[in-house]
């Protein structure tokens, strides 16, 4: 979801998903991570691998509501990070475009959501290191003449879109003599879009791209040869307040003690459970 974002929206509007409409009302605490034993993590839990919504309680789900859960890599990586800092992990169901709004109205603690380190971001919220690093790719129709691109040439002349606020609507200007059509609210939607054929291609990263043709053998992703794709930082890392230096440095320790292996296994592990892959 690993995303990015120019300019961080500050609309209170519930924005309608395919696993339901999130609240983005959360009930603000007078209390700073520092002084409390539970790290309040805010992620959309529409964006799977790294983070769904279930009615399934699981092995790896955290409650976020009195009847849903939230599931995926962010989840599982919020719930060891919590572990290793000493605090209990409560999941906070938030619009993408809330989330650095509600971090900075102390609503959470942090935002663990796929969310990239952008400049602009850097300049109202501090970031741990990335914890992950993806891949940039497209999403196409499978018999579509683009299923074959290898290039961003390839794609020369396509309609293309991406979900709304993410370096995935950014980056599509790199393909020439694109058709840029306007950003999707959410990427089911864009998806939708592909699938009746009003976009030619998706803009994604891979573990997203991966879970989605896992459930839609009618699409198929397009990676492009080294140095022929997209220019774009796929990196993730962790959010917190700016005056929040402890959180900071202890979030940033934790994640040292994490080696590459284990979270290239969280994430496969996340892509083989996750709602797409469901019989």
């Amino acid at each position: 979801m690993n995303r990015t974002l120019t300019k961080i929206l500050t609309t209170f509007a519930c924005t309608a998903m395919l696993t339901g409409c999130a609240s983005s009302t959360t009930s603000a605490s007078s209390k700073t991570s520092s002084d409390s034993d539970t790290l309040r993590v805010g992620m959309e839990c529409n964006y799977a691998p790294f983070n769904w919504s279930t009615t399934t309680e699981g092995e790896y789900t955290q409650p976020i509501s009195s009847v849903d859960y939230c599931d995926g890599y962010d989840v599982v990586m919020a719930k060891n990070l919590a572990d290793k800092i000493g605090k209990k992990v409560k999941i906070v169901k938030l619009d993408w475009d809330n989330l650095i709004l509600s971090l900075n109205n102390n609503q959470i603690d942090a935002i663990i959501a796929g969310m990239t380190a952008t400049p602009e971001r850097k300049e109202e919220v501090n970031f741990t290191d990335p914890y992950y690093v993806s891949e940039e790719v497209v999403i196409v129709n499978k018999d579509s003449k683009y299923a074959s691109a290898k290039s961003l040439d390839d794609l020369k002349g396509a309609t293309v879109q991406g979900q709304m606020n993410t370096i995935y609507d950014e980056v599509i200007d790199q393909i020439p003599d694109v058709t840029h059509m306007p950003a999707a609210e959410t990427f089911p939607a864009a998806i939708q879009a592909l699938q009746a054929g009003s976009v030619d291609a998706v803009t994604s990263e891979l573990p997203v791209a991966n879970g989605v043709v896992a459930a839609n053998p009618d699409l198929a992703i397009v990676r492009f040869d080294e140095g022929k794709g997209f220019e774009a930082d796929t990196s993730v890392s962790i959010a917190v307040r700016k005056n929040d230096d402890a959180l900071l440095n202890s979030l940033q320790d934790a994640l040292k003690t994490i080696d590459t292996d284990t979270r290239n296994t969280w994430m496969e592990e996340a892509v083989e459970r996750q709602p797409a892959n469901e019989e």
